[in-house]
């Protein structure tokens, strides 16, 4: 028998299983969904969505559920009881369930890939059972045999070789064949993804003219397969990075050059990566404004913790968070909530959001404080290999050598879960059904940022009384007291260089940590200019120089920001700063500086100047990275108060920057 037909009989027999299993029950009362009519007590605080629309799209992705669940987890409601995923999702208030389809995501031996292994046969599955729970289903085919991303689109491995125009034919009768069967199977189909995150290429094509006729013959196979079963089905295209305006912008040309007939323009954001919730609304404005088409979210999520579940490292650390959430319950439902409040309010042509992958929790929690760590590890493992159940499995090498064939291994994405290491329910996950009217819960701190303290050797010294804190319910934010870890501060010894740190909890329980450096304080404010107030820096430009901020990790010493020069014609300036209420006493002064061309006879230098005294530092640069060190001793502060800065003069086209500014007491 040939794959392909193998392929077919598979399907049939899947979609021949699932009628029946689908009705068996027919005479069972069908499940009903209970809406609030009124805000609600939750263990999580909501602001209420002013103006969604009850059939608004409130979705997730749990396309590796089938898999997660052949591993052996098991999911229990927020109360702790064991349940059918399916219905505490609907119980949630989620409506619409996505699932991808790749086409064959198995070797030639039948063994998975994993990410969930997610052939037509799970799609089936996952649908009939949504259905069952009155939940409609999007269905994400890749057009490829494993993950298809803005990174990578791998052609199906029976599309090797083959044209463009021979591949929109393949993909015509693939999606003719899986649909039917998804629909037969008893899913409640609503929409049709026609590859994902399809930004660079897609199926192996890099070129819209090419991968548009892939695109439009799978929208012919989705037309006449709804049409034989009376069902109206929208069709999706999906692309990523909507931080980059102008990316958007080309990929409409492109669509619209090409075009491509479809229904949803759909998007990834992810809070971490792509940018604003300003830029995205202003993005999908946009997008309606020049197509007419609706649009979406077919992607998010955040992490509520930034623990490691399974003994895989997580895809989001801390580096990653977005500075107006936590790693907490609370802050995953409030950038959640948040993102619905955009589209609602950016226009009634938003469709809905979908969360991606909430149930993709640990096989088994690995603690590494327990002795049998490893033995869980290992037994995950196992399961990642056997199931599918972690986002690649070592067979996966065979199709995509350089990621999977390295990487393979089990789910980066626990700590992004709706649900805590043990399959339970957390309260984020009800933020769903809490948008129209919101829920309330008792006011507590949802997070503080660590505090850093430094401290000058031999300085009396007490830990903060109080720290900044976010509340739970986002319009109290502002002060709380702390008590701290009376042994820890005792060992602070002030008399010598060293760094502490200090845990200490808010009144409610929530913890904060306090790292104390004994060091030189650098009395500089915002020396390296990572903070947006970068008022205290003063500028005098001559000529037509141009000397401003930059925002660009290469061209800085340290972070992100620089102070950033350049000009074709010749180069002078001044940046200086005024620092008062020094002690009095001898203080250095420092900065790194990079740049070249600055032309014969340059004048550059740092300086200081207090109590009617000029300290100065010539330096020179001489090229890209070649980071420079002048410092300055023995500067006398006798009234407290000294300006320190640079001066430069150069030749035409002189660049560089400047970072790191550093005035401390001399040992």
């Amino acid at each position: 028998m040939k794959k392909k037909d193998f392929a077919k009989k598979i399907i049939g027999v899947v979609a021949v299983m699932s009628m029946i299993m689908s009705t068996a029950g027919c005479g069972e009362a069908k499940y009903k969904y209970e809406a609030p009519t009124e805000p609600e007590e939750a263990g999580i605080f909501v602001e209420p969505v002013e103006g969604i629309r009850d059939d608004f799209i409130r979705g997730v992705d749990i396309s590796s559920v089938i898999s997660v669940g052949q591993s052996g987890v098991v999911y229990k409601n927020k109360d702790g009881v064991e349940e059918d995923i399916f219905k505490i999702l609907a119980d949630a208030g989620v409506n619409y369930i996505r699932v991808r389809v790749w086409n064959d995501p198995y070797d030639e031996n039948g063994n998975g890939y994993g990410g969930g292994n997610n052939d037509t046969a799970k799609a089936v599955e996952i649908g009939k059972r949504a259905a069952q729970y009155n939940m409609k289903l999007l269905v994400d085919y890749h057009y490829s045999d494993f993950w298809a991303d803005p990174a990578k689109q791998f052609e199906p491995k029976t599309w090797a070789g083959k044209s463009a125009d021979e591949k929109a034919e393949l993909a015509y009768e693939f999606t003719l064949e899986s649909l039917n069967a998804i629909l037969d199977g008893g899913a409640d189909v609503g929409m049709v993804q026609l590859g994902n995150e399809t930004n660079n290429h897609m199926s192996g094509e890099e070129k819209w003219a090419e991968i548009s006729k892939i695109v439009s013959r799978g929208r012919d196979a989705v037309m006449e397969t709804g049409e034989a079963h009376k069902k109206e089905i929208k069709t999706v295209l999906h692309f990523t990075n909507p931080e980059n305006f102008d990316g958007i912008k080309g990929l409409l040309r492109k669509l619209d050059s090409c075009g491509v007939q479809y229904d949803v323009f759909a998007l990834s954001y992810y809070p971490y990566w792509h940018g604003t919730l300003e830029n995205l609304s202003k993005v999908i404005e946009y997008v309606h404004e020049h197509t007419g088409k609706e649009v979406m979210i077919a992607e998010t999520s955040y992490c509520y913790t930034l623990e490691e579940g399974d003994g895989f490292s997580n895809s989001v650390s801390e580096k990653d968070l977005n500075k107006n959430y936590a790693a907490s319950v609370q802050s995953q439902a409030n950038a959640v909530r948040d993102i619905f409040d955009t589209l609602v309010k950016t226009g009634d042509y938003t469709l809905g959001v979908f969360y991606w992958e909430p149930a993709w929790v640990p096989v088994a929690k690995v603690d590494y404080n327990n002795a049998d760590a490893e033995s869980v590890l290992a037994d995950n493992r196992k399961k990642w290999e056997e199931f599918g159940s972690g986002w690649a499995s070592s067979y996966a090498g065979s199709y995509d050598k350089d990621d999977a064939g390295k990487w393979y291994g089990g789910s980066s994405w626990d700590n992004q879960a709706m649900f805590d290491f043990d399959g339970k329910a957390l309260d984020s996950l009800y933020v769903f059904k809490y948008l129209k009217y919101g829920a309330t819960a008792p006011l507590k701190v949802d997070f503080a940022n660590d505090l850093s303290v430094t401290v000058n050797p031999g300085s009396e010294f007490s830990m903060p009384e109080t720290a900044d804190v976010c509340y739970n319910d986002r319009s109290k934010n502002g002060q709380a007291k702390v008590t701290w870890n009376s042994d820890e501060v005792s060992r602070i010894d002030t008399a010598k260089t060293g760094e502490y740190t200090v845990n200490g909890t808010f009144e409610d329980g929530t913890a904060i940590k306090c790292t104390v450096n004994v060091a030189n304080v650098n009395w500089v404010k915002n020396p390296s200019f990572e903070e947006e107030d970068r008022s205290m820096w003063e500028f005098e430009h001559r000529g037509d120089t141009v000397l401003d901020y930059q925002q660009k990790e290469t061209d800085a010493y340290t972070g992100e920001w620089a102070m950033h020069y350049w000009r074709s014609s010749a180069v002078a300036f001044r940046a200086s700063q005024t620092i008062t209420g020094l002690a009095d006493g001898k203080y250095s002064l420092s900065v790194y500086t990079q740049g070249g061309d600055s032309g014969a006879g340059a004048k550059m230098f740092l300086f200081a100047e207090t109590g009617g005294e000029t300290y100065t530092k010539d330096y020179s640069v001489n090229g890209w990275c070649e980071w420079q060190h002048p410092e300055i001793k023995g500067i006398e502060v006798k009234d407290g108060t000294v300006t320190i800065g640079v001066e430069f003069e150069g030749g035409e086209g002189a660049w560089g920057t400047f970072d790191d500014f550093y005035l401390c007491i001399e040992d």
